[in-house]
């Protein structure tokens, strides 16, 4: 049998995000939670189910925006798209309805 190449990385090693299987960080979300004060304690699961909310909001979003490029004939997702994708669908309208797509850039902060 032959011998395997490298050491396989117990999950004690591995990043919450990457033991979780996601791709938006979960460090970076504990980070905002605990900078934002929303509580005075955090559970560690918090930022790892907000995370993977986040992360399927925007799959839904662009899976949408995607699927309005597609059917006019667009190759790229723009921000009207990504703006139509939301308010045309009932449940991301009832959550974003106070949002705006900006068709700039922001500028330096």
């Amino acid at each position: 049998m032959p011998k395997k190449r490298g050491r396989q990385r117990s999950s004690h090693h591995r990043s919450r995000t990457a033991r979780a299987e996601l791709s938006f960080s979960v460090s970076h979300m504990e980070h905002l939670l605990r900078k934002g004060h929303y509580a005075q304690r955090l559970s560690s699961n918090a930022p790892v189910f907000l995370a993977a909310i986040i992360q399927d909001l925007t799959s839904k979003v662009l899976e949408l925006a995607g699927n309005a490029a597609h059917n006019s004939g667009q190759r790229c997702i723009t921000p009207e798209l990504v703006d139509m994708a939301m308010h045309n669908n009932a449940l991301l309208s009832g959550f974003f309805w106070m949002t705006n797509i900006s068709l700039e850039a922001p500028g330096p902060q």
